[in-house]
């Protein structure tokens, strides 16, 4: 995967990030799959400036922590149904993008167990703050 950290404006960014985050979710359109749970697995990136996660006194309350990212995502989908995974990665990407400190991030989602010849079926967006 190429980094995002390339692009010009995230040069003097580091990336935090959350790997397959699994939660188990009410979501999808087609009628079997509102009736129960599937499990979602949930990938972020955070871009977030040196100058504001650079930690001078190695104090958790200088850089952002990674327990926002869960907690934020938690909130979301403990909300209720949701129909598509382009949904859910759109408000995970402005819940992170609304973070005073998070310059730019990647969302993903993965639904694991839809077909049994793939690894899983998904969806991926980025934004960055102008």
């Amino acid at each position: 995967m190429q980094t995002s950290l390339l692009h010009p404006g995230l040069r003097d960014c580091r990336r935090l990030f959350l790997r397959d985050y699994e939660v188990w979710i009410n979501i999808g359109v087609h009628d079997f799959e509102k009736k129960g749970e599937q499990r979602v697995l949930i990938n972020v990136d955070l871009y977030v400036p040196l100058a504001t996660s650079t930690p001078k006194a190695d104090e958790l309350d200088e850089v952002l922590d990674y327990d926002f990212i869960r907690r934020t995502i938690a909130e979301r989908v403990s909300k209720g149904h949701i129909h598509l995974q382009e949904t859910l990665c759109d408000e995970v990407l402005a819940l992170m993008l609304a973070h005073p400190n998070v310059r730019a991030a990647r969302v993903s989602t993965e639904k694991p167990d839809v077909y049994p010849d793939c690894d899983a079926v998904g969806v991926e967006v980025f934004g960055m703050k102008d």
